[in-house]
Parts: structure tokens; sequence; C-alpha cells
């Protein structure tokens, strides 16, 4: 890979005008930042169109800027899987969490645990959502290092080794000084810019792309059919369609039980304005379905085939079929625009994850069990430096682990992070769960899940259920939810007798 100078200065100069951005932030709706609500939820005041670009911004992330086409490269149909994905998100946004912001609203809750503490009056289950949360979303800002990694490679720059780290490490420190004095602000409005330079790459790379390669048609004949079309099921196993199907289903599920996707709901200003960001979202459907074409476009320009890209493919593998098309279909200057999105696409979740943790860590285990009567100050304090930490703790994890295991630990993390769905998606509209039941459910969904993952040694979510003598192979995250629910129905009216349950501290009816 050769230093591309022009490409590198577009790239610096659009990131120290992100940093200036950031810190800019910290006097836009002037507030207290010392009030936790305030730093960690820009005091619940973002209108639909900050919303929207922030929710955006949250959900749609470098790493899924590089994933998504790296998988249509690599296997072809199955990585369409996140096109129905996104979609389905969005009733499910529109129809429960209206109603959780009402209540958090209500009572003052910064995190999701903050509601399931005053809804089932449970300091275990409490925990549990919490440190599900934590240990969920750790390698999920570790791997928006991968894709910010990738792009600075593409520039030229060796990523191998200490020093090869010293770009990502200056990014993550001007990251943790901008997210330290502006809290949710700063990430608020750098994904303004970072969705407009998004807007710009992808509508440019639909069209220049294909009438430099033909078009559209000769895109798809140049891709092999097997990468065109999922497997068809057979006479006993249904194949890559329930994979699919799964896939799809599991992690619609899954996106916005994440603390980082939580934080970006529970900042809006009112339930209406989620409502509204539940249909606006939706155009962002329409540009995921367009990155993930970008791998098709990979494949017909042959970019792995070019000897420029070798050690690219070698060192990142699949993820750098996107940057070398960059490479080959653009000029210098628009490379750098390129790479600025994608790694400015790093920076937006990553501010907002961290963030997100440094809320459950303050709300749900600081002020919960070591000071509980701790000032309002303190607590913002404590989770300021708390997200430092976290962003600390994301490089020393991408430089101490190799990329493989980081993305194995995300898997883990999706398949963790649904079994929350019985008690905070459920319990809004039911009163008939049991505490204890769901922290039951919760261990067992969580047990079996990981299990599923191992024994397909942590290099595959898809696990081949078998049933009747027909295999269906599946998301793991999906049928381990499915072991959840099921103990937690079961268990609620048997505990309900011999365990009772505190008295719940919300009584009052839930309305919208």
């Amino acid at each position: 890979m050769n230093f591309d100078l022009t490409a590198t200065i577009v790239f610096v100069a659009l990131f120290v005008f992100v940093t200036w951005v950031g810190f800019v932030a910290a006097r836009w709706r002037k507030a207290d930042l010392d009030q936790l609500h305030e730093w960690g939820l820009g005091g619940r005041r973002f209108g639909t169109i900050v919303t929207w670009f922030l929710l955006g911004g949250d959900l749609y992330t470098a790493y899924t800027f590089i994933a998504v086409p790296a998988l249509v490269f690599g296997v072809g149909a199955m990585g369409f899987f996140a096109v129905p994905y996104t979609i389905m998100i969005y009733p499910i946004l529109f129809l429960v969490f209206p109603r959780l912001w009402v209540i958090a609203r209500r009572e003052g809750h910064v995190t999701a645990a903050d509601y399931i503490r005053f809804r089932f009056n449970s300091r275990l289950l409490a925990l549990a959502v919490a440190m599900t949360g934590l240990v969920a979303t750790m390698p999920y800002i570790a791997l928006q290092l991968v894709g910010m990694e990738v792009v600075i490679g593409a520039l030229g720059f060796d990523t191998q080794g200490f020093a090869g780290h010293i770009p990502l490490i200056i990014a993550f420190i001007i990251l943790a000084a901008f997210t330290y004095t502006s809290g949710l602000r700063a990430p608020a409005l750098i994904a303004v810019v970072k969705d407009m330079l998004i807007f710009v790459t992808i509508f440019a790379a639909i069209v220049i792309i294909p009438a430099k390669l033909g078009g559209y048609g000769a895109i798809f004949d140049a891709v092999p059919q097997a990468k065109l079309t999922l497997t068809p099921p057979t006479g006993d196993s249904l194949g890559n369609f329930s994979a699919y199907v799964t896939l799809a289903l599991g992690s619609a599920l899954a996106l916005f039980l994440y603390p980082h996707s939580m934080t970006g709901i529970l900042s809006a200003s009112s339930g209406r304005v989620i409502r509204r960001n539940a249909a606006a979202l939706s155009a962002y459907s329409f540009i995921l379905g367009l990155i993930a074409l970008l791998g098709y476009m990979a494949i017909a320009a042959g970019v792995d085939k070019n000897p420029l890209h070798a050690a690219g493919f070698e060192r990142y593998g699949a993820n750098f079929a996107v940057p070398a098309l960059f490479l080959d279909m653009f000029p210098s200057w628009f490379v750098g625009v390129a790479f600025a999105a994608v790694a400015i696409g790093a920076l937006v979740p990553a501010a907002i994850m961290s963030i997100a943790c440094a809320n459950l860590f303050t709300r749900n285990l600081y002020k919960e069990y070591w000071r509980p009567h701790c000032s309002d100050a303190e607590e913002a304090r404590v989770a300021k430096i708390v997200s430092l930490v976290v962003k600390v703790g994301a490089v020393v994890f991408i430089l101490a682990i190799p990329t493989s295991y980081a993305i194995q630990l995300q898997l883990l993390g999706g398949i963790w992070i649904i079994q929350l769905l019985p008690p905070i998606l459920l319990g809004l509209f039911t009163r008939g769960f049991n505490a204890h039941a769901l922290l039951l459910g919760w261990a067992a969904g969580t047990a079996v899940g990981t299990y599923m993952a191992a024994s397909r040694g942590f290099v595959s979510s898809i696990y081949p259920f078998e049933v009747l003598g027909l295999t269906v192979p599946g998301y793991a995250a999906l049928y381990s939810v499915i072991v959840n629910l099921l103990v937690a129905v079961a268990l609620s009216p048997v505990l309900d007798r011999l365990w009772p349950q505190a008295e719940p501290l919300d009584r009052a009816p839930i309305r919208r």
C-alpha cells in the first residue's frame, strides 16, 4: 500500500474540523454539565432532526460501513440480511420506546437498568441488566477501531505493531477529550457532519462506480451465481433461508437493547420525537442497501486481484474490499473524504457507547452499591472519568487482542444483549412477570447462547438446531432468547407463590 499524501491531507483536515465541532458542542444549548442527565443525555432536549442524526450516527457505525459490504463481498447474498433487519427495527421503536421514554422522563431514569430497578424493585435484576450492557458494549467500542484502522492502513500507514497504532491512539485521545468536555452534545453535532459525508460518499459511489464498470447489469453479471442467491433448502436442512430470517429478526430484537441505542432514545425531547424518527430513520435502510451493493461492485472491479492491494487484503481480509474499491475508482482528494466519513463514523458511536457505559456504571454500580447518597456533581464527575476509562480499555482491548477475537466477542455481545428483551420490552406491557423468574430466564438464555457460540468455536453466530430430523440453522441469539422467555413465563406463576418478589416501585398506570 502506497502512501497517499493528498488523501491524507483531506482526511486530517476533516478530522481536525470535527474535533473543533466536538469542543464547540459544550456551548451548544448550554447547560450545567455537572448534572448527569445533561452530560449523558443532552438534557433530554434533542428534537426530531438532531435525534435523527444522533440515532443514525449511533446505529450505522464505521464497522457497518466496512463490514456489511465486506460480508457481501465474501459470502454474497447472506450479507443483505442487514437490510430487512434495519427495516424491522423501526416498528419496534415506534410501538415500544415512546412508552419507555415517558416512564424514564417521569422518574428521572438515565439507563435501562434504572427502569428495571424501578419497575421490578429488584437490585439483582437491575445489576444483571447493567453488567450485560457493559460487557456487551466494550467489544463493540473496540470494533469501531477496526473500521478506522482499515482506512488508516488504506491511506498507506503501517498499522502493525505499537507504532502503527499511534494514529488510533491519537484519535481516541481526541475523542476522550471532547466527550469529557461536551458529553452527548459532541456526538450529536458530529453526527450531522458524519452523515453528510456518508451521503455524499455513497451517492457518488452508486453513480460513478457503475458508470466505470459498465452499469449495474455488468456488475451483477460479474458476480458468481452462488453469491447472488441464498443456498436453497435441502431435504433435511433449511440451509441459508432459516439463517437469513433468524439473523434479521434476532438482530432487530436486539439492537435497541444496547446501552448506546437506549441513550440515543432517552435523549429525545418527547415520545412524539421518537415516533417521528421511527418513520424517518427508515431512510437509513435505503442507504444501507446501497452500502451493501459496494460488495458486489468490489467483486466486479476485481479489487482482490490488484497486486497493489495484496498487503491490504492479507492484513484485513474482506474488510479491505471497500477501501480498495475507492482507491481504484476515485481521485485521491475524494478518497480522503470517503475515508474521513468512515473514521468519523467510528467516533460518533464510540463516543455514545462510552457515555452509555459511563451512565450504567455510575447509576447502577457506583451509586447503587457504593455511594447511594452521592451528589449530582459527584455522579456526573464519576461518569466523565469512567467514560475515559472505557475508551482506554477499548484501545488496550484492540491492541492486546487479535481482531478476529474481538469480532468473536462482539458476536457474544449480540447473544448476551438480547437476553434483556423480556424484562425491558415485554415488561413494559405486562405486570405478569416475576423478577426472580426473569433473572433465571436471563441466566438460562445467557448460558444457552454462550454454549451455542462455543460449540461453533466462536467463529459463527449460526447454530444448526435440529428438530424431528430437520436441521434449522439459525441465529443463536434468537434461539437463546426463546429459552429465556420460556423459563420466565413458566416460572413466574410458580415463584409468585414460592418466592414472592418485593412490591414494585412502579404502581402508576403507564400512559403514552
